[in-house]
């Protein structure tokens, strides 16, 4: 089960307000999922230690748009190291194949040569 909770700003934290399920206050962010779990357990609802809990923070003016631009950036960065990872390591490999040392290997990939032995062991 996934509970759907939309958190809201107020004077004293926020507003947790969970869908289908009522509504409990929390001081931080960082503590909401776990205030919503304890809320939850404390309905009897039996897969409150195991289901998905989604915190939505409910954002003034351009701050949601913001948010998920920021968010968005950081997964094709993440994405874009990964590939860069992938594609460092294979060359690696194919200049190891070529006959290259791997003090040369690192002149050429610009690394160190430490790092072309944790190239060469993946």
């Amino acid at each position: 089960m996934t509970y759907q909770v939309l958190a809201r700003r107020w004077p004293l934290g926020w507003e947790l307000h969970i869908e289908g399920v009522g509504v409990t206050q929390s001081h931080t962010l960082a503590a909401a999922e776990k205030t919503v779990r304890s809320y939850l357990a404390m309905e009897d609802i039996a897969d409150a230690d195991t289901a998905e809990v989604v915190i939505t923070p409910e954002l003034d003016g351009n701050l949601a748009s913001e948010a998920e631009a920021a968010r968005e950036a950081t997964r094709r960065a993440e994405r874009a190291r990964d590939d860069a990872a992938a594609q460092t390591r294979k060359v690696a490999h194919d200049l190891k194949a070529a006959g290259m040392s791997g003090a040369d290997v690192a002149v050429v990939l610009g690394v160190s040569p430490q790092r072309v032995s944790q190239l060469m062991k993946s």
